[in-house]
């Protein structure tokens, strides 16, 4: 599955959550989330930190490795 960026960004705004909030908790640039949201990249932090503000998995397609820790 790819990663959908226009829904990631919907739920993002419906919960009044920013990317630059995503990203100071992470501790990453902005534009890392961003490109992380749009599949441009698969930055582990930034998907870490959107599961942790409650992001559903299933639109953020996660990583395989990452999908195992989340049935842990």
């Amino acid at each position: 599955m790819k990663r959908d960026g226009n829904k990631i960004r919907a739920w993002l705004v419906e919960r009044r959550i920013s990317v630059s909030d995503v990203a100071r908790d992470a501790g990453i640039a902005r534009s890392v989330v961003s490109e992380t949201i749009h599949g441009r990249r698969n930055n582990r932090k930034a998907l870490r930190a959107l599961v942790a503000v409650g992001c559903p998995p299933r639109l953020l397609a996660l990583p395989e490795d990452m999908k195992a820790q989340q049935a842990a």
